[in-house]
């Protein structure tokens, strides 16, 4: 049986436990357990993986803390998580047609569909018996992956990086604008101000505002992600220069700067966490009628907010989960052409993944941290390897 990590309701319980649920002691190390996993038999429209390289995604991190919801108590007491990674098809069913043995592809994570094609359930998480990609291998549906863009310019680690945030910022950059539009049309302003907070999926948000040639700022704490985006025409706002928003006065200052930054407007479309330090930072430096929109809830699943005010100024909240298998596909063809992350200066090993995770809650990381899986790597992808 293959290698595979896993995480246990009773091991969150033994750490909650052992920090009396105080989260800032809390080691996600002690959560996150490398495991063995029974592949399930290959179906007829099913691809048999290895696994090459995955990224570390923050909803495993909720997953190891339950925070948000207890998920592995949920799904029966263990998930075996892993949202995207880049994979090698070693065997198909007798029913695929779109891949052969030694493709290479990449993995997104939507799981039950809704009638529009969005997923009501996200795979490794709260799909029920969805095995994740943070293994040796896995068996999934030929749906689930899709053709890795070999030539489109990006390393392999550039590459993992990818599959799940990029449709993200894919999903929510259209919807902010399209609600935006609804209110304000082309002709009346062409050029939107657009504010993106922190980490992977924001930085992607705002490369394709920039490259739709709207002004776009990112306000982030990391150094190296601020003078990446630097290098690709993005204006920065150090985040730390404004102590991350403790104060009234710190969050005043902010929205001079962002005033000064958008010729007095402020920020048209903003995308941030909808929660925590930034949110209240991010609506007041929302330009009359715009929008906020936001994925995920890496700090709580509660937010509040004054609604009277939010009416006055025409301000919208978005509140978005992920894109369509579409959409999936079409985020997947702006590789390196458009998306072109920063990742984390060190690449960590398949061992290593535990420690990966409680860096990423820790924020110490100096971009999107990446995984190497496999030990031997087949030609294609170690070509692309730097």
């Amino acid at each position: 049986m293959p290698e595979a990590f896993s995480i246990t309701a009773e091991a969150i319980a033994e750490e909650r436990a052992r920090v009396g649920d105080d989260l800032d002691r809390f080691d996600i190390g002690r959560v996150i357990k490398k495991d063995e996993l029974e592949l399930r038999s290959l179906g007829p429209q099913d691809l048999h993986l290895r696994i090459l390289a995955v990224s570390v995604e923050h909803n495993v991190d909720h997953a190891a803390l339950a925070d948000t919801t207890n998920i592995a108590e949920a799904r029966g007491g263990k998930i075996y998580p892993g949202n995207s990674a880049v994979a090698e098809v070693i065997e198909t069913g007798a029913q695929v047609t779109r891949f052969k043995p030694g493709d290479i592809v990449i993995t997104h994570c939507n799981g039950e569909p809704d009638i529009y094609g969005y997923p009501i359930y996200i795979w490794a998480y709260d799909t029920p018996d969805s095995i994740g990609w943070y293994g040796r291998e896995a068996v999934v549906g030929d749906w689930q992956v899709v053709s890795a863009p070999l030539d489109c310019g990006l390393n392999l680690w550039e590459i993992a990086a990818l599959p799940l945030r990029a449709p993200t910022a894919y999903h929510l950059w259209r919807r902010a604008l399209g609600i935006f539009r609804v209110k304000v049309s082309r002709e009346q302003l062409a050029t939107v101000q657009v504010l993106g907070f922190g980490g992977g999926v924001s930085e992607l948000f705002l490369m394709l505002a920039h490259h739709e040639g709207h002004h776009a700022i990112s306000c982030a704490g990391s150094p190296e992600r601020r003078k990446h985006l630097e290098g690709l025409g993005i204006e920065t706002i150090d985040q730390t220069e404004f102590n991350r928003f403790a104060s009234r006065d710190d969050t005043k200052g902010f929205i001079r700067r962002v005033r000064e930054m958008t010729g007095g407007a402020g920020a048209h479309i903003v995308c941030d966490m909808l929660r925590g330090p930034v949110f209240p930072a991010g609506l007041a430096a929302c330009a009359r009628g715009g929008v906020n929109v936001s994925a995920g809830w890496q700090l709580s699943m509660n937010v509040q907010y004054n609604s009277a005010s939010l009416s006055i100024r025409q301000i919208t909240l978005d509140h978005t989960h992920y894109e369509t298998v579409d959409g999936c596909n079409a985020a997947t063809e702006l590789y390196g052409s458009v998306f072109r992350p920063t990742v984390h200066d060190e690449i960590y090993a398949f061992e290593d993944l535990p420690r990966a995770v409680h860096e990423l809650h820790r924020n110490t990381q100096t971009g999107i941290p990446i995984v190497r899986v496999a030990d031997e790597m087949p030609a294609a992808a170690e070509a692309l390897i730097p």
